[in-house]
């Protein structure tokens, strides 16, 4: 007799992962409780468990996770000495603190596919501005700031000296621009038994002001070839690792056929959110079967899908005000997910929409229409 429902489970961040984490937990009668410093974060009205606490402070993420049976993450930035000796104590974690320490650190994750084989684009690391000089043969490159950066933030593009001015003053990594046809990512599953599964490959199409997604599609426009490939090397990372949970590889698909990775996240991720009603199972659904060492779910997709971001409007920033939700109901196969900020602001993630059809041409002509029609705005 499993007494799965009986353990005290504990998240790591509110945020809207946590909320939808939290939604499929209810299917499960699931114990869950969050923990997040804002007291207006997006998990805080759909559960009585919400405790009020900074997932960065050693104190707060250990005496929560005193009281828990089992600690996962909807985001990288928490405190991973706390997680040590919490884990040290017989506290299952998962992903394990040495995973999200890894994630962390772009720089770590680097050497981490360097030494295991994993291709990933040429680099260099440096601890300041001033160490930059030594790499200007190698000229054009991406320097990314090694811990911290998110959503396309702690980016620079550098492609001649002069850029130099307005690099960053902090240990990073210089990445060699590479000629990317496509960006792709897999979301891979892994329980504690051993047992794997690949969600199907999305593309992702970015909004060039932001530097955010702007909307994927489900299935990618590559070979099958190159689908198998993508799935081959997200396995492989997820063994090395001894992942449990579910991990997001996101992939360059280079114009000359190769596939580099650019960085993984170990957590339910922002390209899975079609798989709600896209796919037999869903990211969210999946992550609480691998944690809980249940059998893996189906990842079949059901039907062709389109994830839109809903992004906060430029010039906005106030009360969230959602203008055109009545309209786009009136499309077959269009679900919209609010994740409840309060507050927007110019690029801000207020939630996402996916659209399914039949083909995947109907569902991207249809997901044309609804980001018209749709804009979140102030009050």
């Amino acid at each position: 007799m499993s007494a799965f429902n009986q353990k005290k489970i504990g998240i790591l961040g509110g945020g809207q992962l946590g909320k939808m984490l939290l939604q499929k937990a209810m299917d499960f009668d699931l114990n869950v409780y969050v923990l997040d410093p804002d007291t207006t974060a997006p998990c805080k009205y759909i559960t009585p468990n919400f405790v009020k606490g900074d997932f960065k402070d050693f104190d707060d993420v250990y005496h929560f996770g005193k009281k828990m049976d089992l600690l996962t993450i909807e985001i990288e930035n928490v405190n991973i000495d706390a997680l040590k000796k919490l884990q040290q104590e017989g506290k299952e974690i998962y992903p394990s603190p040495e995973i999200i320490e890894l994630i962390q650190d772009k720089g770590l994750q680097k050497i981490f596919y360097q030494k295991n084989g994993i291709p990933t684009a040429d680099f260099f690391l440096v601890e300041n501005k001033q160490q930059i000089e030594k790499y200007l043969d190698y000229l054009p490159f991406f320097q990314k700031i090694r811990r911290g950066g998110y959503d396309g933030k702690g980016v620079r593009k550098i492609t001649n000296k002069q850029h130099l001015d307005n690099a960053f003053d902090s240990p990073s990594v210089l990445e060699r621009m590479v000629d990317v046809d496509k960006e792709i990512s897999v979301i891979v599953a892994r329980n504690a038994s051993g047992e794997m599964a690949c969600f199907p490959a999305v593309e992702s199409v970015f909004n060039p002001q932001a530097h955010l997604v702007d909307y994927l599609v489900c299935p990618a426009s590559i070979s099958q070839k190159t689908i198998e490939q993508a799935e081959q090397i997200a396995k492989r990372i997820a063994e090395q690792l001894q992942l449990v949970g579910v991990l997001a590889v996101e992939y360059f698909f280079t114009k000359d056929g190769k596939l580099l990775v650019n960085e993984m996240a170990p957590r339910v991720h922002n390209s899975g959110h079609h798989t709600i009603e896209a796919c037999v199972t869903s990211q969210f659904e999946q992550h609480w079967r691998a944690i809980l060492n249940f059998p893996l779910g189906d990842t079949s997709l059901i039907r062709p899908a389109v994830m839109v971001n809903l992004l906060g409007s430029e010039g906005f920033e106030g009360n969230a005000f959602y203008v055109g939700i009545e309209n786009i109901l009136k499309y077959s196969g269009v679900y919209p997910h609010l994740y409840g900020k309060k507050q927007v602001k110019a690029f801000r993630k207020m939630g996402h929409i996916t659209i399914t059809d039949k083909t995947l041409m109907a569902a991207l002509k249809k997901a044309k229409k609804i980001k018209e029609m749709i804009q979140v705005t102030a009050l």
